[in-house]
């Protein structure tokens, strides 16, 4: 097994590795690479279905998403689709999976299906380095602080995506809710500190004046958007994904309209974040 950074501040390809043959010893391995570096890129995987799930219960327990409709035959594989016809796309701005759950889930893996011809791509940010990055008063000020994580303003009775053309596509819009973390999280593998906020998420600081958070939510999101911190990662047949929702933000990239996308994606589930 090989691994080599992605880019300097985000992400790390794993090569001579084969999934769905991994020994225990490469097992053990990747755990510590997911550990260092939170996003892991594999290419020219033989990845059906069944051995999805068998390298997801091999590394964790699953835990499915309350909006996803799932695959006929594998209820724990969530469909990322996108059809010819439909103009929104699902992810299409930076998020965390799963940050508005009270325990939220460690991890996703991505493997590519139907693919479009041109475009695509996934964007992600590394949020341990953009912690590491943050000036030393803007890490004092952050000391202690709260933010509300909330999937209302997308999948409830007024949420965005009920107006979108994806609204056929997503179920449990009546299971919505709140969760409040740590601004500033430990992870519990590396022990990095880690920057536990995202756009899509995250609306506000615990306990301020709303405007107030946001003014400080935005600093943050625009000091994380930038290419030290960020990669894209261009996918082809056989491409995996398997990132850590605790250190990292993705988004799906939708310029490829009139041509259809297709991913399937596994979620790990998680423990509770614990403040630095």
């Amino acid at each position: 097994m090989k691994i080599v950074p992605f880019s300097p501040g985000c992400g790390a390809v794993v090569s001579d590795l084969q999934l769905s043959r991994m020994t225990d010893i490469e097992l053990n391995q990747l755990r510590a690479a997911f550990a260092e570096h939170g996003l892991l890129f594999f290419r020219d995987q033989d990845f059906p279905p069944h051995e999805h799930l068998r390298f997801a219960n091999r590394f964790g327990e699953i835990v499915v998403n309350k909006f996803f409709k799932t695959t006929a035959e594998h209820p724990q594989i969530a469909e990322v689709r996108k059809e010819k016809t439909q103009q929104t796309n699902i992810g299409g701005g930076w998020h965390t999976d799963h940050s508005y759950d009270d325990i939220p889930a460690m991890g996703s893996i991505l493997v590519a299906r139907t693919l479009p011809e041109t475009g695509g791509n996934t964007q992600f940010a590394n949020l341990a380095a953009a912690y590491d990055a943050l000036p030393e008063t803007m890490k004092k000020r952050l000391e202690g602080l709260r933010a509300v994580h909330s999937n209302t303003h997308l999948y409830g009775e007024n949420g965005i995506y009920r107006f979108t053309d994806l609204a056929d596509q997503l179920g449990g819009m009546d299971r919505v809710g709140d969760a409040t973390h740590p601004v500033v999280v430990i992870h519990p593998e590396s022990g990095r500190k880690v920057l536990y906020v995202n756009p899509g998420h995250t609306i506000s600081i615990e306990g301020w004046e709303f405007d107030q958070g946001r003014e400080l939510l935005d600093e943050l999101f625009a000091h994380v958007n930038t290419p030290a911190f960020t990669c894209s990662f261009n996918w082809l047949p056989g491409s995996v994904t398997f990132w850590d929702n605790r250190s990292t933000w993705h988004m799906a990239n939708n310029d490829y309209q009139g041509q259809a996308r297709l991913m399937h994606r596994i979620t790990l589930a998680g423990s509770p974040l614990k403040a630095a």
